[in-house]
């Protein structure tokens, strides 16, 4: 494709060099350039890309995105200046593939909690009334029944265009996505064409990265501002951030509600630990997923897929027929009696809606609950979670999550700050012997619930990724009752 083409959408400062080159390949790695490649020289949160354009023009590359010019040019090489790099790259990826997102019904999933569940079960129900989808999520990416793993929760812009472009070759006539707040930051989304857009909540979350609640806001509603009048805009009305996300949004605004005040409401009939029955706009359906926090987000779902077109009642009979999405409330229970939930709540909000959804059914005779918190991130965070933790459960284990390079002992002094003066939990550094331990102590009718990990299958000690599945540790110890 003609360089002139790629740049349709995207400000330029200045072009230097020629403006007729042919692309062939787009890369943000300099390591990948070859003749024929455009890359694109990024801003990261540690390396910035610009070091890097001399070794990118080395390898072949004809152009180069920019913010600002190298001391040194090369003749053949077009240079192309702009205000955002990012920025330029969403549009650039988006012409280069052929701008994938407006052939197919895409919608944006964002909030705290909850996306990865929405998304999931949008493509699920999609997939079950008989249309090809493609999904965009935390736990894995799909090109209608073929499975892709996921690197990130919201991919770069290359990463991204070239999925949704597969998408449209592939039949698919609809796309769920989740967007983070770091990729709306980070304009990984710019380009796209989102036919609605969902928020769930917000939450104490990545403040680590955004600093304040108030840039996180800002970060989340990026999705909103965008979204064009044809489109539609869905948001959690019991959430106050929900009107937030609706200030100057152009979409058709709807809104969902368990309190009664949305344009679309649920009420929770009944729940066991089997699942619940819910009453949706007066129509009534049972669901295996358990807690009111899935309330929400089947509420959300059922509004979301009649905005895509789906005939209401169908659109019930489909929702009931859905499991929950791995790593989030996912059920075990042994031959004994022992229940054990494996839960991704890695916030506070979201552990504190785990533990009360276990404790609100009332058919555990206790709750031993095993959490942490990662290293490397938001700190102010982890005493509030042992807090939660100790306060909900008989027995709290704390334990590791992905330490990174902080030290282990380190994160749990830190959530033990949290629970001075209690006397029910207990800290175990190991992961594996934490979960066994939590597991050795409960009794039939118990609920073991081991939070933090959910879907993941690692573990990041310092720079290393080790396998580690919480699932896996859970099904090998009620094996050994069976036995």
């Amino acid at each position: 494709m003609r360089l002139n083409q790629l740049l349709e959408g995207v400000d330029i400062r200045e072009i230097v060099g020629p403006t007729e080159n042919e692309v062939e390949l787009l890369t943000m790695d300099s390591r990948e350039a070859r003749k024929g490649a455009l890359f694109a020289a990024i801003r990261g949160t540690v390396v910035d890309g610009h070091r890097f354009i001399h070794s990118a023009t080395e390898k072949g590359a004809d152009v180069v995105i920019c913010e600002e010019l190298p001391t040194e040019i090369e003749p053949n090489v077009s240079y192309v200046v702009v205000d955002n790099s990012s920025h330029a790259l969403g549009w650039i990826a988006a012409n280069f593939y052929g701008r994938p997102s407006e052939q197919l019904m895409l919608v944006g999933v964002t909030g705290t909690n909850g996306k990865t569940t929405t998304a999931t079960l949008l493509y699920e129900l999609t997939e079950k009334l008989g249309y090809k989808a493609g999904l965009i999520s935390t736990v894995v990416y799909k090109v209608g029944s073929r499975s892709i793993h996921s690197t990130h929760t919201t991919p770069d812009a290359i990463t991204l265009n070239r999925l949704l472009a597969e998408m449209v070759s592939e039949g698919c006539g609809y796309c769920f996505m989740e967007v983070s707040s770091h990729s709306l930051v980070q304009h990984r989304t710019t380009g796209l064409s989102f036919k609605g857009a969902l928020f769930s909540n917000l939450t104490h979350d990545h403040l680590d990265y955004h600093k304040t609640f108030g840039e996180y806001i800002r970060a989340k509603k990026l999705l909103f501002d965008g979204l064009p009048k044809s489109s539609w805009a869905l948001v959690n009305a019991d959430d106050k951030n929900g009107a937030v996300m609706l200030q100057n949004c152009k979409a058709q605004k709807q809104t969902y509600s368990l309190r009664g005040i949305g344009t679309t409401n649920t009420k929770i009939v009944e729940t066991s630990l089997e699942g619940m029955l819910l009453e949706i706009d007066g129509q009534q359906m049972w669901s295996h997923l358990l807690g009111r926090f899935n309330g929400y987000n089947l509420t959300a779902v059922y509004k979301a897929a009649t905005l895509v077109g789906f005939d209401r009642d169908e659109v019930l009979v489909a929702l009931s027929s859905l499991r929950s999405v791995c790593g989030r409330f996912q059920t075990f229970r042994s031959a004994t009696g022992i229940t054990a939930v494996v839960d991704y709540a890695h916030t506070p909000d979201a552990l504190a809606n785990v533990i009360s959804t276990i404790n609100d059914v009332g058919q555990a005779h206790r709750l031993i609950t095993v959490c942490g918190c990662g290293g490397d991130r938001d700190r102010s965070k982890r005493p509030e979670m042992a807090a939660i933790a100790a306060e909900g459960s008989h027995t709290a284990i704390f334990t590791s999550d992905n330490p990174r390079t902080e030290s282990p002992e380190a994160i749990l002094a830190d959530m033990e700050q949290g629970v001075v003066g209690r006397n029910n939990y207990l800290t175990i550094t190991d992961r594996a012997q934490a979960i066994r331990t939590a597991l050795r102590m409960a009794q039939s009718g118990d609920v073991v619930l081991i939070a933090g990990k959910g879907h993941e299958d690692y573990q990041i000690v310092g720079t290393e990724r080790r396998h580690f599945s919480d699932q896996e540790e859970v099904e090998a110890y009620f094996r050994t009752l069976e036995q």
